[in-house]
């Protein structure tokens, strides 16, 4: 058995000191893989003077090549033949780029191992079955994004007797139809069964909002949860504090913080964070996180601003080991949450974009287009 599988196949899923030496090991199994499959991979590491031979510390975590997650949106860049990935997932777009990221069997299988103990641990898998309302794309043969197979997937931690989606594909393009959607919520809550929401924060406090202001206060049956995915994106200017979120799903449909879930991810770091009772990002054993100065890229303690520059070994078919992302993030303690999780937690405090930022990592993007000359 490989260091990956033994990553993500073994043990629970919060084990990260713990994991240190295991996941460096798969770290530099991928990176080598890499190396001898990806041209352009290749090109950054020779670029850089790096070989995964001479990363032999856990310490040297930050000497792997970070790459930009701007860069898979200008170039796909992948490490086997298409026919061996199972599945190619992009990214929603929102700036008019998609990454477009290549899984392959043993990646996927991991992937599920990995939400399987996750969702086990948020207890989100349940025999009881429920309904579902999905603030998200209804699937359509068209649609390859992640967010939406994320969504949809999300529909089996518990028996889905009915999925009714707000996001619809119609005329050739989709829209949101919140008004229709609070309608089906309606009906819903008379049901016997519990409802559960999964989708983007900002649709769903739409949805919320205007349920509150027309008096429209429901109490669904014990067991409904939100879970909130996929952030803001194009409403970041309307979005609102956790508390303010919380208080409203409890005044309109008697759900309770504690059964509000809130996911993290991108498709260029498929890893699921999932927020704990307190609602902090703890990294799971199969990733890790590091902070680094907006300026020199240097890592930085806890508690320090900087770039979110995140890292696993899970998928070979594409070269997203250290990826930079363009969200400005702290890291804090494990020990600093009083849920008991021991694991250093992410906090996102905003977002910026990557193309503004002059770093030794845009470099890569230089490097790529000579390995493609």
């Amino acid at each position: 058995m490989g260091y990956r599988a033994k990553l993500f196949l073994k043990g629970s899923p919060f084990e990260t000191s713990e994991t240190d030496a295991l996941f460096l090991s798969a770290m530099k199994e991928n990176c080598n893989y890499q190396y001898l499959h990806c041209i352009e991979y290749k090109k950054i590491l020779d670029g850089l003077g790096i070989t995964p031979e001479a990363i032999r510390s856990f310490n040297q975590l930050s000497d792997f090549p970070v790459v930009p997650t701007l860069l898979f949106k200008h170039h796909n860049i992948f490490s086997m033949s298409k026919k061996r990935m199972l599945i190619r997932a992009t990214s929603s777009g929102t700036r008019g780029k998609k990454s477009e990221i290549g899984f392959e069997f043993s990646g996927l299988l991991f992937g599920a191992s990995m939400v399987y103990k996750i969702a086990a641990w948020r207890h989100l898998l349940s025999l009881r079955p429920c309904n579902y309302v999905i603030f998200g794309y209804k699937p359509h043969r068209g649609n390859t994004a992640a967010v939406t197979k994320t969504a949809y997937g999300s529909t089996f931690f518990a028996p889905a007797i009915r999925r009714k989606f707000a996001i619809l594909y119609q005329d050739g393009k989709y829209g949101a139809d919140i008004e229709n959607i609070v309608e089906q919520i309606i009906e819903l809550s008379r049901s016997m069964f519990p409802v559960r929401f999964m989708g983007f924060p900002a649709y769903t406090y739409f949805a919320l909002k205007i349920m509150d202001e027309k008096g429209i206060h429901l109490k669904l049956k014990k067991g409904s949860k939100i879970m909130l995915g996929g952030g803001w994106k194009n409403h970041y200017s309307e979005k609102v504090d956790k508390e303010t979120f919380y208080r409203l799903a409890e005044r309109v449909l008697g759900i309770q913080d504690i059964d509000i879930i809130e996911f993290f991810g991108a498709v260029e770091h498929p890893i699921l964070y999932c927020d704990c009772r307190y609602h902090h990002f703890h990294i799971p054993r199969y990733g890790r996180a590091l902070i680094r100065d907006v300026d020199t890229l240097e890592p930085l303690s806890y508690g320090q601003v900087g770039l979110l520059n995140l890292l696993t070994p899970m998928v070979y078919a594409t070269p997203i080991l250290s990826v930079m992302t363009d969200d400005l993030a702290v890291l804090r303690e494990g020990e600093t949450c009083p849920c008991g999780n021991k694991s250093a937690y992410i906090e996102i405090v905003g977002r910026v974009g990557l193309h503004d930022i002059k770093t030794c990592a845009a470099g890569a993007e230089n490097l790529i287009k000579e390995a493609l000359k």
